[in-house]
């Protein structure tokens, strides 16, 4: 299994959109919220995301392309049999 943690920022115009949902449906991989703060007008989200590495790729890859602010905590994405 892979893991990555990501840091998620969404505008006032994305704070309704059901990304971890999303990520979570679309995609084979489990999210695990490790801080957040909603508000009306601004959104932050500390996620990890993991899954096989393709379906972790896959869901990174997608997640630039909504225009959210992403922020990964790593370079790459870690292989959790060798945490």
């Amino acid at each position: 299994m892979a893991l990555i943690q990501v840091h998620i920022t969404a505008t006032r115009d994305q704070v309704s959109e059901p990304i971890l949902y999303r990520l979570a449906k679309d995609f084979n991989v489990v999210t695990n919220v490790r801080r957040a703060q909603v508000e009306e007008d601004y959104a932050f989200v500390a996620v990890d995301i993991e899954g096989s590495l393709p379906e972790v790729q896959r869901a990174i890859a997608w997640l630039q392309t909504t225009g959210l602010h992403i922020d990964p905590k790593e370079r790459s994405v870690s292989d959790r049999g060798n945490l």
